[in-house]
């Protein structure tokens, strides 16, 4: 239900970020199927590789995971449900200890209903849930505020691609400074951060030529 033409008309107005509108015009915002999984996703992506938070993922999944049967796409399990985690045993998690307490809060205050993820939550009542549980940060906030309750002005300054991208292309490049300087993207920051992303040199930005993108 995102207004393409509102968004880029309003990130148009910044000068530094036009040409990357007018480049790739309507870019929106990879949502998730399930805000916690996402949010899970997010604790288990903190400060490692992706290659790494896959592999944790992975790991979670095979040991608390529904099997189902899926001969068509070769799916073996379903990611598990905050319920089927908050029993797991920390100590069998290979996490430094205080991303072992991150995690098992998190999973503790969803399976309970004490934290609402999902497009119906009220933002800035899950933003200041998600701050009270130990471990969660503004980046880890923001992107879950983005990826999965629908935040369209979900910010994340601190990012390394976003301040990078942002150092790149002239704008500031420090949290504060380019805070700042987005309050002229509002209320579209999360849209103009996919523009900041997709400057990046990632793989994921670089599909192989030969590889078919689905309609």
């Amino acid at each position: 239900d995102a207004d393409p033409v509102a968004v880029d008309e309003q990130l148009r107005t910044d000068p530094l970020l036009r040409p990357l509108v007018d480049k790739a015009p309507g870019r929106r915002v990879p949502r998730t199927v399930d805000a916690a999984e996402f949010a899970v996703r997010a604790v288990l992506g903190q400060q490692v590789s992706t290659a790494a938070a896959r592999t944790h993922a992975a790991r979670l999944v095979t040991a608390h995971g529904e099997p189902v049967d899926d001969p068509e796409g070769g799916l073996t399990r379903l990611f598990p449900t905050p319920e089927a985690l908050a029993g797991l045993d920390p100590e069998a998690l290979a996490l430094p200890r205080s991303r072992r307490t991150t995690l098992t809060t998190l999973v503790s205050a969803l399976a309970d209903g004490a934290l609402a993820l999902g497009v119906d939550s009220d933002w800035e009542e899950a933003r200041a849930g998600l701050s009270a549980l130990p471990g969660f940060g503004p980046w880890t906030v923001e992107v879950i505020a983005m990826r999965a309750l629908g935040d369209p002005d979900a910010f994340l300054p601190t990012d390394l691609g976003t301040r990078r991208a942002a150092a790149g292309l002239g704008l500031p490049a420090t949290p504060a400074a380019l805070t700042a300087h987005a309050a002229a993207w509002r209320p579209w920051r999360a849209y103009a951060v996919q523009y900041l992303w997709a400057t990046d040199d990632h793989p994921i930005n670089h599909l192989p030529h030969d590889e078919k993108v689905p309609a």
